[in-house]
């Protein structure tokens, strides 16, 4: 018997569950909330005794009891910019994520917030790891051209640091003892530079750096974007969500799913193709851009996130930067097993659990 943990990761109508012994799943499930009934809340944080109501019924269905747990982990959301890791819970961290502290309202917020209610009823540990607002950013990556403009990052930061533990372990090696360039790529897509164990730069997927995505337009010049931002009937809504939710191929062409895309090229689609060949020329290009981040010291260039399960685009990626490194591909995502890693590390001291202080890990140049 190993360690047993239960982590909780809240989505928009529904939140992701999981039991582990050690590395080995015992119970997940996909809880689904009415959204009709999640409209009701006025507050993200009202739909908390919802959310935990359905969480325990479906645990009852499947006669999963959590009164043998070791340790609890919620998503980080809501947090100011932290350094990556594993942080314990407390009342300073359980505040931020009630009130939303870095400004975005997220049901990740509510992550902490839930897996506390199970620890405190339990007497056991909680924790976060790798929080979404996780930031490595050396001070050459932060600077942007405009004075009192600095860049932010906002990137898969779970599944990319988990991505790079694991296959450091794969490789006998420790990820602080490596250079990756580590990447998502999902519904967003997230290009990232790792230096022994920190991640020193990356695209900002909220921002609107990077590739294009299937629900994001990815970097786009700025003249442009202005022209955008005084054409006529163009709001600031509109303009977001062609940042975060309806622009890369939900612009172009109407979908977000890869699939369909690759369908409609399959068709003799001549537009699917040109976007499709856009994303990947474009990964392919901030892949590059990473690895001179590194000076060229690249021992593996890393791929993870749903889109990975097609071999095409890995392919493609190979061609493109294998002679830069090897790439190695990790289809899907390792979120609910990178929370209950990151807990295991911390119960057995092979990493030390950091403190939630409230203050941003950034607070500004000096001069």
């Amino acid at each position: 018997m190993g360690l047993k943990i239960f982590t909780v990761n809240p989505g928009s109508t529904s939140t992701k569950i999981a039991l582990f012994d050690g590395e080995t799943t015992l119970f997940s499930k996909t809880v689904d909330h009415d959204a009709n009934k999640l409209k009701e809340f006025v507050k993200i944080t009202d739909q908390i005794p919802y959310r935990r109501e359905t969480i325990m019924n479906e645990l009852e269905k499947a006669g999963v009891t959590l009164d043998d747990v070791d340790a609890y982990v919620g998503r980080g959301g809501g947090l100011l910019a932290v350094e990556g890791g594993v942080y314990k819970v407390n009342d300073v961290l359980l505040d931020h994520a009630t009130r939303g502290a870095n400004g975005v309202t997220h049901p990740a917020q509510l992550g902490s917030l839930i897996a506390n209610e199970f620890a405190s009823k339990y007497g056991k540990p909680v924790f976060v790891v790798n929080p979404p607002d996780t930031d490595e950013l050396i001070d050459e990556a932060r600077m942007t051209g405009i004075k009192g403009v600095y860049r932010n990052v906002h990137l898969h930061a779970l599944n990319l640091k988990e991505t790079a533990i694991r296959h450091a372990e794969s490789q006998g090696k420790k990820y602080e003892e490596q250079n990756y360039v580590v990447c998502h790529l999902g519904g967003g897509l997230s290009v990232s530079a790792h230096r022994k164990g920190q991640m020193i730069d990356g695209n900002d997927i909220v921002g609107g750096e990077g590739p294009m995505a299937p629900t994001r337009c990815g970097a786009v010049p700025a003249a442009e974007m202005i022209k955008l931002c005084f054409a006529e009937g163009a709001d600031q809504k509109t303009l977001k969500g062609l940042v975060q939710k309806t622009g890369g191929f939900v612009s172009h062409l109407g979908t977000s799913d890869a699939r369909e895309v690759k369908a409609m090229i399959a068709d003799g689609n001549k537009a699917a193709e040109r976007v499709w060949n856009a994303m990947l020329y474009q990964i392919v290009k901030y892949i590059g851009s990473m690895a001179c981040a590194l000076h060229g010291e690249v021992d593996g260039i890393l791929l993870g996130g749903g889109m990975v399960h097609d071999k095409d685009l890995v392919n493609a990626i190979k061609e493109g930067c294998e002679w830069i490194a090897p790439v190695y591909a990790y289809p899907g995502e390792f979120e609910m097993e990178a929370m209950a890693a990151g807990a295991i590390r911390a119960l057995t001291g092979k990493e030390t659990v950091k403190e939630y202080t409230g203050e941003p890990r950034w607070k500004g140049f000096e001069d």
